[in-house]
Formats: C-alpha cells, sequence, structure tokens
C-alpha cells in the first residue's frame, strides 16, 4: 500500500519527472523542470494556494495530486480543486490514484470543504474509470478556454 502524504521541498525535485510526464500527457512537448519547480513549490505546506501531494512506494515516488484552494460562489464556500492526478505507468492498477484521491478528499473535509472536484480530458476513459469506482460523479459543466 502507497503512502500518501504531502511532498516536502527536499521532495519537490523528485516529482519532477512525473510532473512531466504528466504535462507530455497532455500535450506539453518540452515540460520545463526549472519553471515547474519554481511554479509548484507554491503548493508544498504551509501554502495559501494549495497542496502538492505524493504517493510513495518505500523511496519511490508513484504518483502525486497538486490541490489548489478554489471557491463556488454556488455554494458560497470554498471548495478543493485536484488540478493534476498523475500515476507512472509501471505502478498504474495497484491503488495509487484511488489513495491519491481518498487523500484529497481526507484534505478538503479537514478544511471544511463540501467536495473536491477535478476536469479531466474527454478521451481519457482510463482516468474515468478510476473516478468512476471510486463513487465520483461526472459533472454536466463543458469547460472553455481563451487565449490571452
Amino acid at each position: 500500500m502507497a503512502e500518501v502524504r504531502p511532498l516536502t521541498a527536499d521532495e519537490l525535485d523528485q516529482a519532477l519527472p512525473l510532473i512531466a510526464g504528466y504535462q507530455r500527457f497532455y500535450g506539453v512537448e518540452s515540460p520545463d523542470d526549472d519553471r515547474n519547480r519554481t511554479f509548484f513549490r507554491r503548493f508544498i505546506a504551509p501554502s495559501d494556494d494549495g497542496l502538492l501531494l505524493g504517493a510513495w512506494e518505500g523511496s519511490e515516488l508513484a504518483g502525486f495530486a497538486t490541490l489548489y484552494w478554489s471557491f463556488s460562489s454556488t455554494l458560497a464556500a470554498d471548495v478543493v480543486l485536484m488540478n493534476d492526478l498523475f500515476v507512472r505507468s509501471d505502478a498504474r492498477g495497484g491503488g495509487i490514484g484511488r489513495a491519491l484521491i481518498q487523500a484529497s478528499v481526507d484534505v478538503a473535509k479537514a478544511r471544511g470543504a463540501p467536495h473536491v472536484e477535478w476536469l479531466t480530458a474527454i478521451d481519457n476513459r482510463l482516468a474515468q474509470g478510476l473516478y468512476e469506482r471510486v463513487g465520483a460523479e461526472r459533472s454536466a459543466w463543458f469547460g472553455y478556454e481563451i487565449p490571452t
């Protein structure tokens, strides 16, 4: 069973290959370790921005989840956005994704948030299967982006 806990500043560099793998999965051609180190450092506890969780198998980082502290106007409440969830391909199917989701739910409960929310690519069927197995419900919202 994986140990899931917040990453420390000293462990951030161990997460960079996984972060790059996540970014490549979503089409980033050349992930930048320096930019990622700077960006993801903001989620090392304590943080007003969020939390970077790591799933460890022994001394190896097998997966991560990045939580953003966010808000819901319709609920008039703070919520937790699980912006990133990634498990190394050789570690998939062993419960690590499930453990990271549960840890995210536990963090949200501790913060008094009514739920954890996240998005995934429409064609990411493998992840969608996991989300449905853990009891998550599919949202009816569409995501939009506009370049600036």
